[in-house]
């Protein structure tokens, strides 16, 4: 019998792929080229002169700052394109490696882990047809995310060259990371393993980069050691070089080939290190409901508060900078809620604001998570076990609400404990921390429509994520693009009172808790009454 040539089908499948992937890779593109055109405009209007620029350069002194944004460069003469990118490049960046992470655990292992590759490979299919389409798909997303950051840049007048080296440099930066998926999607026989591996080798490239960085504001010999030096390390609109990009594409390419060599070595389905045999009895707290989805959740629980964490504790140490911010810069209120004689508790009340965006955004996907439980078929498994559906139901919600609340309760006391050590007032810990739970209603809004929207729709369960990317866009740019009230308060974290420089206002709080226990209990009505899916 005579076997497919190693690369048959490469082509259907690659155009399967992409017609797969049509609308997550359209979400991405879109948010991010409606992200760099909007802080461009943003920073274009908020420092409109050299002086309000160089006041901004001044911040880039700051340890945490640059930890959270790159390299300085350009700071003795920082202009409108320098700024944009020291300041905006790392999270384009980030992004992007996300987004192929994603892409490429789902194309190169979850296929496979779900048994619809070995159907694939069935018919006549060549053993390097599917990896091919997989990563030729990854790498059309990030070609297409690239050229959206190139085409934002030119309608915000930002255009040229640099703009060019930016949209290649997160294109290339993207497929370093796609490729670091594909090469730990050869580790593992579980697709949540691969891309959690992928992550943290992004986590570890963004500490690298940073402490690099803290060592040397245009970056020491560290931060050479990380592929997202490497792009910001090109030094758009101040002295551009093209020369760094080549690291990324070099790498790219070995891990690409690494991949390749590793995927020859284990049998389909499985992975290069063996999985280890559980325990021979579960534990106890494993047999209830709540016990199992901590379980099945800890991981993502544990991923997004550390990165709140860390980005609160960030924020809380440039309060001490913010009264010489406003002095030199007017324009920075009209992008954050300020109240000049209470300059502290007005920055901490909108660092707080901006942490609680990601403590919705963790809410929507722990609850998603029930989806996917569902189309792979655990949940029709654990409801044979006589587990009730509402039980089932209530009790995942439960398991969300709480991580939820700690989210907050944690990210809050540590936006608190960077405010006291520029300030040295031991209250702020404390403060913030309790100011953080005011937020617990919008998250439960937020999370109870996901949760109607996964029951009683499942097929319109993505469009949660909408809802987020529109509570991000209120926060960030609602005020400045100046958007009616009725569009601002649409977002429920809009409608929550920025403690602790405002008081607890009861109506709008009581509200948002109102309708996220409507939506939780129609969503266990509709639960209850459809079929499960997958």
């Amino acid at each position: 019998m005579r076997t497919a040539e190693p690369w048959a089908a490469t082509g259907r499948l690659f155009r399967l792929n992409l017609r797969l992937d049509r609308v997550r890779v359209l979400i991405w593109v879109l948010a991010l080229a409606g992200t760099v055109w909007g802080t461009v405009r943003t920073l274009e209007t908020t420092f409109p002169d050299d002086q309000a620029r160089q006041a901004r350069a001044a911040l880039l002194e700051n340890p945490a700052a640059v930890m959270m944004t790159g390299p300085a460069f350009g700071a003795d003469d920082y202009t409108l394109g320098a700024m944009t990118v020291n300041e905006l490049s790392l999270s384009v960046l980030v992004a992007a490696a996300v987004m192929s992470i994603l892409l490429a655990s789902r194309h190169v292992r979850a296929e496979e882990e779900s048994g619809r590759l070995e159907t694939v490979r069935a018919l006549p299919v060549g053993r390097f047809a599917p990896p091919a389409a997989a990563l030729g798909a990854v790498a059309v997303a990030d070609a297409a995310v690239g050229a959206a950051v190139v085409l934002a840049l030119t309608a915000a007048g930002l255009g040229g060259p640099d703009a060019v080296a930016w949209g290649l440099a997160t294109a290339l930066t993207g497929l370093v990371f796609g490729a670091v998926a594909a090469v730990t999607a050869q580790l593992t026989e579980h697709a949540r393993a691969a891309s959690g591996a992928a992550l943290a080798v992004l986590g570890a490239a963004f500490l690298v980069r940073g402490t690099g960085d803290v060592l040397e504001p245009t970056g020491s010999w560290l931060s050479w050691f990380s592929p997202l030096a490497w792009a910001q390390q090109t030094r758009m609109y101040v002295d551009l070089r093209w020369w760094p990009l080549a690291l990324s594409a070099a790498l790219a390419l070995a891990l690409l080939a690494a991949a390749v060599v590793l995927a020859q070595h284990r049998d389909l389905g499985a992975g290069l290190r063996a999985a280890r045999p559980g325990p021979a009895a579960a534990r106890g707290s494993l047999l209830s409901v709540t016990g199992l989805a901590h379980r099945l959740l800890r991981g993502a629980f544990l991923g997004w508060t550390a990165g709140l964490v860390l980005f609160g504790l960030a924020f809380g140490t440039l309060a001490d900078s913010l009264e010489d911010s406003i002095a030199d810069i007017p324009a920075i209120t009209d992008m954050l809620v300020v109240d000049l004689d209470a300059l502290t508790e007005s920055f901490a009340a909108a660092m707080l604001s901006y942490l609680a965006l990601g403590v919705v955004a963790f809410a929507v996907s722990a609850v998603l998570r029930l989806r996917g439980e569902e189309e792979a078929g655990r949940t029709g498994l654990v409801l044979a076990a006589g587990v009730p559906r509402l039980g089932w139901w209530l009790g995942w919600l439960a398991v969300v609400g709480v991580q939820a609340l700690l989210a907050l309760l944690l990210s809050g006391a540590a936006l608190g404990a960077g405010v006291t050590a520029t300030t040295g007032e031991t209250s702020w810990t404390g403060e913030l921390a309790v100011g953080a739970l005011a937020y617990a209603p919008a998250v439960l809004a937020v999370g109870g429509l996901t949760a109607a929207l996964v029951s009683i729709v499942p097929r319109a369960a993505g469009l949660s994520w909408a809802v987020v990317a529109y509570v991000v866009f209120v926060a960030w740019f609602g005020m400045l693009l100046d958007l009616p009230e009725w569009a601002m308060n649409l977002s429920p974290v809009q409608l929550t009172p920025l403690l602790p420089s405002e008081g607890w206002a009861a109506a709008p709080l009581l509200g948002l808790s109102t309708a996220g226990l409507a939506l939780v209990a129609a969503a266990a009505a509709g639960f209850r009454r459809r079929d499960l899916i997958g």
